[in-house]
């Protein structure tokens, strides 16, 4: 599942946006198309329902779409700014000790 990063904070509208990283303090700008590919990858499915959506929403070809979502997905993977490893969790029985 992609997601991204703790120490990222977006702020995304149907007219752009941008990912602030924590770590550095520089913000990554995005196209509205960007920004509404992030939004569906976000909404907790997977990159073929995110492309699938993309698609209905800009009347484009789903492996058109499928491109786009899946280049917005790896540039920001690449840049640090998302993952696609799970959440870890932590041991909440074990506070105490």
């Amino acid at each position: 599942m992609w997601r991204l990063r703790e120490s990222t904070h977006p702020v995304l509208t149907d007219e752009g946006g941008a990912i602030l990283d924590e770590r550095t303090g520089r913000w990554t700008h995005l196209t509205p198309t960007a920004s509404a590919a992030v939004m569906l990858l976000l909404a907790g499915g997977t990159e073929e329902e995110a492309a699938g959506q993309y698609a209905t929403r800009y009347g484009i070809g789903f492996e058109q779409a499928a491109a786009d979502v899946r280049t917005v997905a790896a540039a920001l993977t690449a840049q640090g700014l998302a993952t696609t490893v799970p959440v870890s969790r932590r041991r909440w029985w074990g506070w105490w000790r």
